[in-house]
């Protein structure tokens, strides 16, 4: 049965190599994979039927991209998710993966940085113990510091080589774009980020590896990339036209989820998008 299956992936990715993409006819059918980077967590309302835990939001990439290109979008993207829950059903939702279906034309995919809890990191660094977080309606303690194993990097990588494998699969016709994720950690630290230096170059390292892991797996299966991470350089909490949010002290929440996209950023990503998908 394996030998099968990457035998009949192998065969759909050769398949796209040597096949121009073709323009996205409107009413195609449009599948947003990922973790809150992806829903657009507390960047707009939710949208009507989604699961309420997913934080799902009509300002994500997703939403606006498929308002644009007039797409037909199952957006199954939730906040939390890792790579496994693309793979595999998560409680009562089920495995996102199985969204793509054989008419799927596009699909694109934004996860891992809960596989080395990038966010939670991000977080940790940049509030102290006893403050208190708002999220989504909700107001928690400052987290500790989330260890990671060199082995959940190694899990990732294998994860999404085998996500973009099932999808070559499943929709032989589909386009498949990894968006990376936003550049977050200011080179310059300020109050919306309250990093240390030494804190600031380790989260560096975390994200520039995150980059790389999704690159190769990208590469090696044949779908494209959308470098987030290096267009959003300058445009991070600190800088002067940011797509992305902090963490200052005393933050409502009111514009979105701490170390996530804002609805400018959200509203960046779609038009690079449409700019990769249409030109």
């Amino acid at each position: 049965m394996k030998l099968a299956y990457f035998v009949a992936a192998a065969f759909a990715l050769a398949a796209r190599a040597h096949t121009s993409s073709p323009q996205l006819a409107p009413g195609s059918r449009y599948v947003n994979i990922g973790s809150s980077f992806a829903a657009g967590a507390g960047t707009g309302p939710a949208p009507a039927g989604s699961p309420a835990r997913c934080y799902q939001s009509t300002a994500s990439y997703a939403h606006l991209l498929a308002e644009r290109l007039n797409l037909a979008l199952a957006d199954v993207s939730c906040g939390g998710a890792t790579s496994a829950h693309v793979l595999n059903a998560w409680n009562e939702l089920p495995a996102q993966i199985d969204a793509v279906t054989a008419d799927t034309k596009l699909v694109t995919i934004t996860i891992g940085g809960n596989d080395i809890a990038f966010a939670g990191n991000l977080t940790a660094a940049s509030c102290e113990q006893g403050e208190v977080i708002r999220v989504a309606g909700l107001a928690l303690p400052c987290p500790s510091r989330f260890p990671v194993t060199e082995d959940a990097y190694v899990t990732l990588e294998r994860n999404l080589r085998d996500v973009a494998r099932q999808i070559a699969v499943r929709a032989p016709q589909a386009r498949v774009v990894f968006i990376q994720y936003l550049a977050l950690v200011p080179e310059a630290q300020c109050p919306q980020s309250r990093f240390t230096e030494e804190e600031a170059d380790e989260l560096r390292t975390v994200a520039t590896r995150l980059a790389d892991i999704t690159n190769r797996a990208a590469a090696e299966t044949g779908a494209s990339v959308l470098r987030m991470d290096q267009l959003a350089r300058g445009h991070t909490p600190c800088d002067a036209d940011p797509w992305s949010i902090g963490l200052p002290r005393d933050y409502d929440g009111a514009l979105g989820a701490p170390w996530h996209p804002n609805a400018h950023g959200m509203a960046v990503i779609a038009d690079r998008l449409a700019d990769l998908l249409t030109r």
